[in-house]
């Protein structure tokens, strides 16, 4: 078992060739995106399936990822790769419901989408408002919270690194290539980013596997049995098998389904059997941090039992158990992991206000200042992603009271949107309605919570994934009521602004593909695969 914290040459130079080698897939994209608005936010629609696989499960392992799942995994257990369990299955979902829809429709953001659904009098408004909250949570949770939780980490790897020269570095660096070239550099440095990732998680699992000579027996005996258990309680504090049944399906399906740096990856494959293609191979992706990091992070309980906090143990694991130059590959895996989320909700943020809010093509902007302006607001948006985590560091409370608004503010979204696609008769006021309505009980919720942990009481409220489950169901019993009380005239209206290739049909689930390529055989292997590991470590 070795101990450095500094990193060696060899170290040095790992990191340096792998950014080497993130500049010259950007400046490569950095031709093609000077083209056109659709190059520069949507690859101009060409990407293949591998490329989108790849890239959707880069830009879902964050920094916050790596250290967050193996924390709750030494903290509590395995059962926080639910979120990845259930990720593969909304991604079978996606293959089936939204992504043939979304495809068809050719829309660049999902609010635009909704735009389309809910016709001129109420589309504007529910395209801006869904646009807005996807920008905020994008910028000020996601690639703030990435860029903070990985200088942490980097502060430990590399002692006496200062905190806001590393967030410049970091959220500049990323925003470089983003800014330049567009959804092409972000998926193609995605793939690189996806295999050292992999590769860097699979090193740190091996070493920490080694240190029980390779034993599972001895493995499992050393630590407590319930930590390798994925069905928890119902009054399990950190995720109760209620919460798994009705909140993980909601989450999984806006961060899957309707998230727009993570959605447009698919909007970008250059056709459907591509675009499903892609999912079913990010779902066989998510079965991997299981093995590669929550259950390596539950085994470093016995290897590492005096942390302070869950959320050293990823951090502390390399520099415990890595030699030299293995230590740099797994410090680029991690860069790899900020870096692909940073660059996918940078261009993400930029591409909703362009199509959404600007409107380019609408006021007859030509494609040199569509790309111009564009990447003007990617660098707005990394200098609030660079400084926010002032913020985060200054009052360390905020950040975690944050996480939870996405179980508040998500289920209000994934309503209208699933409802919108398969149910013609979802009107907008009752999309709109539904929305504030739902992100109202949400804040009301947040407030209550926030308050009575203030006070250090109970607030009395279940699991927040429960909440987030029970707060669907109500949203979805008023986006129906609303729907069935308007009045007839703007019901039919709806109906008649509702384009049918919209919504959502049968027969949308139909593959030109046959044998292993048709993804519905993929998918039934991803679900029993889900199934058999839920059986295995119940």
């Amino acid at each position: 078992m070795t101990d450095h914290a500094i990193l060696g040459t060899w170290d040095w130079a790992i990191i340096g060739a792998y950014l080497v080698i993130v500049i010259l897939i950007g400046a490569w994209a950095t031709r093609k995106a000077s083209t056109s608005g659709e190059e520069l936010f949507l690859a101009g629609r060409s990407l293949g399936f591998v490329v989108v696989g790849l890239s959707l499960f880069a830009s879902n392992i964050s920094s916050t990822t790596l250290i967050g799942v193996a924390g709750a995994a030494y903290s509590s257990g395995i059962s926080v790769a639910h979120y990845e369990l259930m990720a593969a299955l909304v991604l079978v979902f996606m293959a089936v419901v939204t992504i043939p829809v979304f495809l068809r429709a050719r829309v660049t953001t999902i609010p635009q989408y909704l735009e389309r659904r809910f016709g001129p009098k109420y589309g504007p408004i529910v395209c801006r408002y869904v646009s807005a909250l996807t920008i905020f949570l994008a910028i000020f949770v996601d690639t703030a919270g990435s860029v903070y939780a990985g200088v942490l980490v980097l502060q430990v790897l590399v002692p006496g690194i200062p905190f806001l020269p590393a967030c410049i570095g970091l959220a500049v660096f990323a925003g470089l290539y983003t800014a330049a070239g567009g959804l092409r550099a972000v998926v193609y440095t995605d793939v690189l980013q996806a295999l050292v990732l992999l590769v860097g998680a699979g090193i740190i699992a091996w070493e920490v596997f080694a240190q029980f000579d390779f034993s599972w027996a001895t493995a499992t005996a050393a630590i407590p049995a319930d930590k390798l258990s994925l069905v928890r309680p119902l009054d399990d504090p950190n995720l109760p098998w209620l919460g798994v049944i009705l909140g993980l399906p909601v989450l999984g399906f806006y961060y899957w389904g309707a998230n727009q740096y993570i959605m447009q990856r698919v909007l970008g494959a250059r056709s459907l059997e591509q675009a499903r293609g892609g999912a079913m191979l990010a779902a066989a992706l998510k079965l991997l941090p299981l093995f590669l990091m929550a259950i390596p992070a539950a085994f470093a309980f016995a290897l590492l039992p005096d942390l302070s906090s869950g959320d050293q143990v990823f951090p502390t694991m390399i520099v415990k158990f890595l030699p030299a130059g293995l230590t740099g590959l797994v410090v680029a895996g991690l860069i790899a992991a900020i870096m692909s989320t940073i660059d996918s909700t940078l261009n993400a943020s930029s591409t909703l206000v362009m199509v959404d809010f600007v409107r380019a093509e609408e006021r007859g902007w030509s494609q040199r200042r569509i790309v111009a302006v564009g990447r003007l607001t990617t660098a707005a948006f990394v200098t609030v992603a660079a400084l926010w985590p002032l913020v985060i560091r200054d009052f360390p409370g905020l950040f975690n009271y944050i996480q939870q608004v996405f179980s508040y503010a998500v289920p209000p979204l994934a309503v209208v949107l699933l409802m919108g696609m398969c149910w013609q008769r979802m009107s907008g006021r009752a999309a709109l309605l539904t929305l504030v309505a739902g992100h109202v009980l949400g804040a009301l919720i947040l407030v209550w919570r926030m308050g009575a942990q203030a006070r250090g009481l109970d607030d009395g409220l279940p699991h927040f994934t429960v909440v987030a489950g029970l707060t669907t169901l109500f949203c979805v019993v008023l986006a129906w009521a609303w729907s069935r009380t308007a009045e007839p005239q703007s019901a039919n209206a709806a109906q008649a602004q509702s384009d049918p290739g919209l919504l959502w049909r049968p027969v949308d689930a139909a593959t030109q593909e046959r044998g292993w390529r048709d993804y519905r055989w993929q998918s039934l292997v991803l679900v029993l695969a889900v199934v058999l590991v839920i059986g295995v470590f119940w």
